[in-house]
C-alpha cells in the first residue's frame, strides 16, 4: 500500500484533505517519473522524494486555502514548470478544467507525458508565453483562477496572470518570506491591470523552515487592451 506519509498529512492538517489510495498511488507513479526524467532533463532542483511530498506536491495543494468555496471552473498554471501547482490540484479534484503555460519545450513534453500516461481528461498544455496567450481571444479574460508559483517578482507575474482573468476571477501567486514586501511593491501594477490584493496567506509546510505565503488578488476591473506587453517586456520594464 502506497503510503507518501508525508504528503497525507500535511493533507489532512493543513487543508482537512484525506487523499485516497488511487489519489496517493497518482502521486507515488508521479514522483517516479519527476525523478527519472529529471537525470535526463533537469527538470527541478528538488530532487529528495521527501522534499518532492512536501515542496512539490503539498505545497501546489496549499493553493485550496484561497478558495474556501472550493477549487472549480476554469484555471489556468502560468509558468508550470513539471506541473506545479497545476497538475496535483487536478488530482484531487479531477472536475476542473486546467490549463498548464510552459515556456520550455522540455518541461511542457514532461507535463504532457504525465496527463498522457495517467489517462487524465480536461488539460490543455501550452508550449507559449504568457504574453502571448493573454493577448490570445481564447485565453483572454476566459478563467476563473490564475495560478503561478516562482515565476517573477510580483509586479512583473501581475501582467502575466490578470489579463487571462475575467472580471471576478481570482490570481493566486505562491510566494516566499519576501511576500509581504512584493505586494506592496505590486499594488501601482496591480491598480492599473485590475487586480487588487484580498489577502495574504500564511503557510507553514511540515518539514520546511521558511515560511510561505499565498497572494490572493482579486480581479476587480478589465485590464486595458495593450497589457500584457509584447514577451520580455514586462521583465524589463515592469510596471508601477
Amino acid at each position: 500500500m502506497v503510503k507518501l506519509a508525508r504528503l497525507q498529512e500535511g493533507a489532512h492538517s493543513l487543508l482537512a484533505i484525506d487523499l485516497n489510495q488511487e489519489q496517493l498511488e497518482t502521486f507515488a507513479w508521479y514522483r517516479s517519473e519527476l525523478e527519472a526524467w529529471n537525470l535526463r532533463f533537469n527538470l527541478t532542483a528538488i530532487i529528495d522524494p521527501l522534499q518532492i511530498e512536501t515542496k512539490h506536491f503539498l505545497d501546489s495543494l496549499t493553493c485550496l486555502l484561497a478558495a474556501p468555496e472550493g477549487l472549480s471552473g476554469r484555471i489556468v498554471d502560468v509558468g508550470t514548470g513539471a506541473g506545479f501547482p497545476g497538475l496535483p490540484l487536478k488530482i484531487v479534484f479531477p472536475e476542473i478544467r486546467l490549463t498548464l503555460v510552459e515556456s520550455s519545450e522540455k518541461k511542457a513534453n514532461f507535463c504532457r507525458h504525465v496527463v498522457e500516461e495517467l489517462g487524465i481528461k480536461r488539460v490543455e498544455i501550452l508550449h507559449a508565453r504568457a504574453e502571448d496567450i493573454g493577448q490570445q481571444p481564447e485565453f483572454r479574460h476566459k478563467f476563473d483562477y490564475a495560478l503561478a508559483r516562482a515565476v517573477a517578482p510580483l509586479p512583473v507575474l501581475a501582467e502575466y496572470l490578470l489579463p487571462l482573468l475575467h472580471i471576478g476571477g481570482r490570481a493566486v501567486a505562491q510566494k516566499g518570506s519576501n511576500a509581504p514586501a512584493e505586494a506592496h511593491a505590486a499594488e501601482e501594477a496591480l491598480r492599473i491591470l485590475g487586480g487588487r490584493v484580498e489577502r495574504l496567506i500564511t503557510i507553514e509546510l511540515p518539514y520546511v523552515a521558511e515560511t510561505r505565503y499565498l497572494v490572493v488578488i482579486d480581479k476587480v476591473a478589465a485590464t486595458p487592451s495593450k497589457y500584457p506587453r509584447r514577451p520580455g517586456i514586462p521583465a524589463k520594464k515592469p510596471l508601477g
